[in-house]
């Protein structure tokens, strides 16, 4: 089987393109965003579990462009409010809101939650396939914290803002960015991610 040098990294969110080109940027791959692929039908998170979503992102972007792609799906669930916003992270406020009026939206809900029961975690699921559209892998990691009762910090996207990981005082988008790579979701998930990847470059230089 032939094993495709280019990588395609299926997100038009600009700032988690930007973390998983930090996360995936020394592999042997050229990496792509969707950007370079203005032509792409954008694929539907229709599925039950953020497993399933990434995997039908993965499956459908890479049916369009014939390339090896990687696509994650990911959200937080905050206990207090039954593991919401979950699989709707993204559309946890109204049509084309922001980050803020999502994390707005978001803490208003939990204003008479005390410090003790704002327990959540961020989950992210990565699916790999092939550029025939085959999953060849799937990963998913988990990072545990609490909710802050303000956003705090000027880095990261979405809901960093107001996620304190367990085991530190700073919120994902106070914490620098080397520190944030190291204990998260995303870069838990990705981690079984970039070992399977480089399989796949150990067994093209092998032929």
């Amino acid at each position: 089987m032939r094993i495709p040098q280019s990588l395609l990294v299926a997100t038009e969110n600009p700032g988690k393109l930007a973390e998983l080109r930090r996360l995936l940027g020394d592999l042997p791959f050229d990496l792509y965003g969707l950007e370079r692929f203005p032509g792409v039908e954008q694929i539907s998170e229709t599925g039950e579990s953020f497993v399933e979503n990434a995997s039908l992102k993965a499956t459908g972007y890479a049916n369009q462009t014939r390339l090896l792609t990687l696509a994650d799906d990911s959200g937080l669930e905050v206990d207090a409010l039954g593991g919401a916003p979950g699989l709707v992270s993204a559309r946890y406020a109204d049509e084309g809101a922001s980050d803020g009026e999502r994390t707005t939206r978001l803490l208003a809900e939990l204003s008479n939650i005390e410090a003790s029961k704002r327990s959540a975690r961020f989950v992210s699921a990565v699916a790999i396939a092939s550029s025939e559209g085959q999953i060849l892998n799937v990963s998913v990691g988990t990072c545990r914290g609490q909710i802050s009762f303000a956003p705090r910090g000027s880095g990261g996207f979405g809901y960093d803002p107001i996620f304190i990981p367990n085991g530190y005082d700073k919120t994902f988008a106070e914490l620098k960015a080397e520190i944030k790579n190291g204990i998260s979701h995303r870069a838990r998930a990705l981690s079984e991610a970039r070992r399977f990847l480089l399989t796949l470059t150990i067994a093209s230089s092998a032929r």
